[in-house]
């Protein structure tokens, strides 16, 4: 049995939400045939822990506007690795240094990807470096720190 449609969508939706928080590496995995809880992950990566944090919020209030609220949340105060559950889908959210250790596409690798529109998978794959100010924060154009 393949991931419902309500699954697929709320995949995209979640993704739409971590690419607009400039998430990289965005992928959905349709998980369906191997758990009974839920029907696709999505993974996303963060430079920081303040990305992580910023991209975990986004996808939470891009899916509560559509009456979709967690079921359980773990990893947020460490900012590292994220799991929001969702029921119909699984969130996670991580550091890119811990997404290249745990490599959850590998282990979940006989999974069929979900195809997710351009607007949802992070660009080209990869995070925007930014100069950082004297604080640690990325120094973004136009603004003054």
């Amino acid at each position: 049995m393949a991931a419902t449609e309500h699954a697929i969508e709320l995949a995209i939706t979640a993704a739409r939400a971590a690419s607009d928080r400039k998430a990289a590496e965005i992928i959905a995995l349709d998980v369906s045939e191997h758990l009974v809880l839920t029907d696709a992950f999505v993974i996303a990566s963060g430079n920081n822990e303040r990305q992580v944090g910023a991209i975990v919020d986004a996808v939470e209030e891009a899916l509560h506007k559509v009456d979709v609220k967690p079921i359980r949340r773990e990893g947020k105060e460490g900012g590292r690795w994220v799991l929001i559950d969702f029921g119909d889908i699984v969130v996670h959210v991580q550091h890119q240094e811990d997404r290249a250790f745990y490599a959850l596409e590998k282990l979940w690798g006989d999974c069929p990807a979900i195809e997710l529109p351009e607007d949802a998978r992070g660009g080209d794959g990869t995070a925007p470096e930014y100069e950082l100010d004297e604080y640690g924060f990325p120094k973004l154009d136009g603004f003054e720190s």
